[in-house]
């Protein structure tokens, strides 16, 4: 898979999450975000705190610590999907 590839999917996965109930198109600025922080972390717990990082400083609104931590697990296995396949 390649690096774009992996990013659409991390972004699917972060649009369909819609933590605030605000609908897939309401976080791209936080999306980009996410993603890019991806690009750089490897260890869940490192990401699901960027992802509440990210999304909190945008909301003032906090996301629980464990929220973050399952959609931090998805996107990193889509990034170990993708280095799989390369």
């Amino acid at each position: 898979m390649e690096n774009i590839e992996m990013n659409r999917k991390a972004v699917r996965l972060l649009q369909l999450w819609d933590p605030f109930n605000m609908g897939t198109d309401a976080y791209d600025t936080e999306t980009a975000d996410v993603v890019a922080a991806l690009q750089a972390i490897d260890h869940p717990t490192e990401l699901a705190k960027r992802i509440q990082e990210v999304y909190e400083h945008s909301y003032e609104q906090w996301i629980p610590i464990e929220q973050c931590v399952q959609i931090s697990y998805k996107l990193i296995a889509v990034k170990y999907e993708a280095k799989c396949i390369v």
